[in-house]
């Protein structure tokens, strides 16, 4: 079948132009003749079928139908380039580890801990980039993906990680504080996570002794722990996170423990590697890695040791 896709230099012509509302300024940036870039131009619209510039008083126009295009292809171009530039950055050893994680534990658990492997493994490039969460993809591009126990993966050998306990925060001058030191919770402004509008229950009926508010699905929601975290700073309510994701506000003092109660989360967290990446040695010295820090994280959880509440 044939594929209606004009050339790249097409493209980039136009989206020269489409930026620089002018020819001739697209021309300077392409080290290209002023006539080159109009004939660029022609050819594009005649394959295309429709007029994509025109020419005002003002200078070189989009057209409605050249702006709606612009629009489409110039999110494809990046894309191209990124393509690219990451093809150009193979190297040639081979040692490349491409690894998808959940962004609340790439951030607050993984990235800190990252030196201590690439030290281990001076010769690797590490990409890390974001496993979707709650996007199935029967066929996802990484060597390792680190993520909730329940992910979908078909085919991925799957290990267990590590689990989780959860936490709650505030900052530091937070309204109430001193009631939610002493475990009494009523008057708190809870914060929410889109995705765990069930995590205050759990984290309360862990606890009998601490007293909720009437509601513990009210309250401000976000997306992102990040945002989350950003609210509690402004003070805007208290906040229940992992505790690994808060370590480095906790030892700041940027935020502080709204109470002692610390409790384990139905969520858990496993290393998943490509059904094609089995048998790598990179991949298995990283997986290694990874359960060996996570062992170690726990066994310093488990040491009996004191909160500071707020």
């Amino acid at each position: 079948m044939r594929r209606h896709i004009p050339s790249t230099r097409a493209l980039l012509i136009f989206d020269a132009v489409a930026r620089h509302h002018g020819v001739g300024k697209a021309a300077e940036e392409l080290c290209l003749t002023h006539s080159a870039v109009s004939q660029q131009l022609r050819q594009l619209e005649a394959q295309i079928g429709v007029r994509l510039v025109q020419r005002t008083a003002r200078g070189t126009e989009l057209t409605e139908a050249g702006q709606r295009y612009h629009g489409q292809i110039s999110g494809d171009l990046l894309r191209l380039q990124n393509h690219t530039l990451e093809a150009m950055a193979q190297r040639t050893d081979g040692l490349r580890l491409l690894v998808g994680a959940v962004p609340v534990l790439a951030d607050g658990w993984l990235m800190p801990r990252l030196p201590e492997f690439i030290g281990r493994n001076p010769g690797c490039s590490l990409h890390l980039q974001v496993f979707p969460t709650h996007l199935y993809m029967e066929d996802l591009p990484f060597d390792v993906g680190v993520q909730y126990d329940d992910a979908v993966w078909p085919g991925a050998n799957a290990l267990p990680l590590m689990g989780e306990a959860c936490v709650a925060v505030c900052a530091p001058a937070a309204k109430g504080r001193s009631a939610m030191s002493r475990g009494d919770f009523r008057q708190a402004q809870l914060l929410q996570l889109r995705t765990r509008m069930g995590a205050w229950e759990e984290w309360f009926g862990q606890a009998a002794h601490l007293r909720a508010p009437e509601s513990l699905v009210a309250g401000h929601r976000f997306d992102l722990f990040s945002s989350l975290i950003a609210a509690v700073r402004a003070d805007l309510g208290v906040g229940l996170v992992p505790d690994y994701f808060v370590e480095r506000e906790l030892r700041s003092g940027e935020l502080v423990l709204a109470c002692p109660h610390r409790a384990p989360s139905s969520r858990g967290y496993s290393v998943f590697v490509a059904p094609s990446r089995t048998g790598d040695a990179l991949v298995g010295a990283f997986v290694a890695w990874l359960r060996e820090s996570a062992a170690q994280a726990s066994t310093v959880q488990a040491a009996p040791r004191k909160l500071k509440a707020a």
